[in-house]
């Protein structure tokens, strides 16, 4: 194998690559990246055995090859070489011969024969959409997602596709996000999946620049592709909780308050609250909320704000850290919330826009 390639072609798609090899690996060929030329293309690919991602860059007049390579130490010999550089690579024997200028690196490889196979299940539907609008998505629902619960499930993000309708959920069993919106391709399918964690942030990771992306789901994989690059991972092998009995309940009056005000007036407030369960009170009378809080230390803070609210008097207290996650969500400069009369849950969303709603569950003070 013998090829001579420009540093910014490279560079890009072997930062992405490198972010799902993980530092410690059970076996030791997974810390590489495999290299495989064939037809003047050149496919760097890069797996944990749960995400993969694959580039595939076009080279002219190159000697075919495939080997692996440690992805760490030949993403830092890029990074550190002068921005524009040519460099050329030529398998010797075992070692890779890395040369750009004046340096020269010999690099030690293992044989692309024993790089493991990624499991893929043919794909039960594909469509086609914006990447800013499969970004907006997994943004609204990512900072839900649980993180190591035992609840394996809630460790992702619950994609569902309904002919034109795809709906985004995240959740840690203590707050929950949907985000619904309409896809431009017919699909004709009905499939519910969960991607995990790991898969979902890598993804949202890669949907930076705005441009058509297709997306391919079978019940054991997904795999997007980016302009150069397929993403793929496993899904999580389970089925996501019914939530849908959170709307078949009662609801006291929806309360309209300026998100702005909310923000600051909680953020100053929670710098009291205790540290651990970030807890916060709200009293709603009328057209005037007082949010407040103390800590075991018998330090106390409350502020008061303006809201438009025509029902009864209530109170009930929040993590204050989920209702700043939730309305630092929203694209408005109104937050309207809505808590429910057995005080099981709040919801927060819009005025107007119906794509979003966020669902925090109260906690006892």
């Amino acid at each position: 194998m013998k090829f001579t390639i420009n540093r910014e072609l490279l560079l890009t798609p072997l930062q992405q690559i490198v972010n799902v090899i993980e530092k410690r690996q059970t076996m030791p060929i997974l810390a590489n990246v495999l290299f495989q030329l064939e037809k003047n293309q050149l496919t760097l690919t890069g797996t944990d055995l749960e995400v993969q991602i694959v580039a595939k860059l076009a080279l002219e007049n190159e000697v075919e090859g495939s080997i692996t390579v440690p992805a760490r130490k030949l993403l830092d010999i890029c990074r550190l070489l002068p921005s524009a550089a040519e460099i050329k690579f030529e398998l010797i024997a075992t070692k890779l011969k890395i040369q750009s200028g004046r340096s020269r690196f010999m690099v030690s490889t293992l044989i692309a024969d024993e790089y493991p196979g990624f499991e893929m299940s043919a794909m039960d539907c594909q469509f086609v959409m914006p990447s800013s609008q499969l970004k907006k998505a997994l943004d609204k629902t990512t900072f839900c997602m649980a993180n190591q619960d035992i609840r394996y499930y809630l460790n992702g993000i619950m994609l569902s596709i309904f002919n034109q309708q795809l709906k985004l959920v995240g959740s840690d069993g203590h707050r929950l996000s949907i985000y619904e919106d309409s896809i431009a391709q017919e699909t004709g399918i009905e499939l519910r999946v969960i991607i995990p964690r790991k898969g979902v942030l890598e993804l949202a990771r890669l949907l930076e620049e705005d441009q058509e992306v297709q997306v391919e789901l079978s019940r054991n994989n997904i795999r997007v592709v980016i302009d150069n690059l397929i993403f793929s991972a496993k899904l999580v092998d389970s089925k996501y909780p019914d939530f849908s009995k959170v709307f078949e309940q009662k609801f006291y009056s929806s309360i309209h308050v300026q998100k702005q005000l909310l923000k600051e007036a909680l953020t100053r407030v929670a710098i009291l609250s205790n540290e651990k369960f970030r807890g916060v009170e709200f009293v709603i009378d009328g057209n005037n909320l007082q949010i407040s809080t103390n800590n075991p230390e018998h330090e106390e803070a409350d502020e008061e704000i303006s809201i438009e609210y025509q029902g009864q008097p209530l109170s009930i207290a929040f993590n204050s850290q989920y209702i700043l996650d939730a309305i630092s969500n929203l694209d408005s400069e109104l937050a309207v919330l809505t808590i429910a009369e057995n005080s099981s849950c709040c919801f927060i969303e819009e005025p107007s826009e119906q794509k979003y709603k966020f669902i925090v569950m109260p906690m006892r003070l």
